[in-house]
């Protein structure tokens, strides 16, 4: 797979088929980015669960943080990075042990190493990337703050501002 550029269905794909995110690095710091990435993400429907050793036992916007995702004992489709590049691969090799779907390294986290071991145990890689800004952008609302998000279309965005929209997850899109 090539890093240095995703398909919008690539993307697509994710955000719509993927729900529940283990943020790893998220911040009960309201100014933070892993805050209001995780403020967004809920409020689009996506159950968001923080995990940050510090934090744990405490709350991040009404969820329980976890010292580490083997503590999570539900199933997570998407890790979310929002730690450092060198971060990354002990986060990888963690995703894949609990059985993540995907690995998604924020922006400017990049670890081709983290990226290749989880795709040979056959997990989808996002780097350098924020599904916040990616849900916006996809979901048409980047647009509405005047932001050129390299779509244009007279077709419904497949992502809805109000969440993923029913046809999607229907695959009927």
């Amino acid at each position: 797979m090539n890093h240095d550029a995703y398909s919008d269905a690539y993307i697509r794909d994710i955000l719509a088929n993927n729900r529940t995110i283990a943020m790893v690095g998220a911040s009960p710091n309201t100014s933070r980015p892993s805050y209001f990435a995780m403020k967004y993400l809920k409020a689009k429907g996506f159950h968001v669960i923080p995990v940050n050793p510090g934090q744990a036992g405490k709350e991040i916007l009404g969820e329980k943080v976890y010292a580490a995702l083997a503590d999570i004992k539900q199933p997570i489709d998407i890790v979310d990075v929002f730690r450092s590049s060198n971060a990354a691969l002990p986060i990888a090799k963690e995703a894949i042990r609990i059985g993540a779907k995907v690995v998604w390294m924020q922006l400017g986290v990049r670890n081709d190493e983290a990226a290749k071991l989880a795709e040979e145990a056959g997990l989808k890689v996002v780097m350098n990337r924020c599904p916040k800004i990616e849900y916006g952008r996809l979901s048409g609302e980047l647009n509405w703050a005047g932001v050129n998000s390299r779509m244009l279309s007279s077709k419904r965005p497949l992502l809805g501002a109000k969440g993923v929209q029913h046809r999607v997850l229907a695959g009927k899109a």
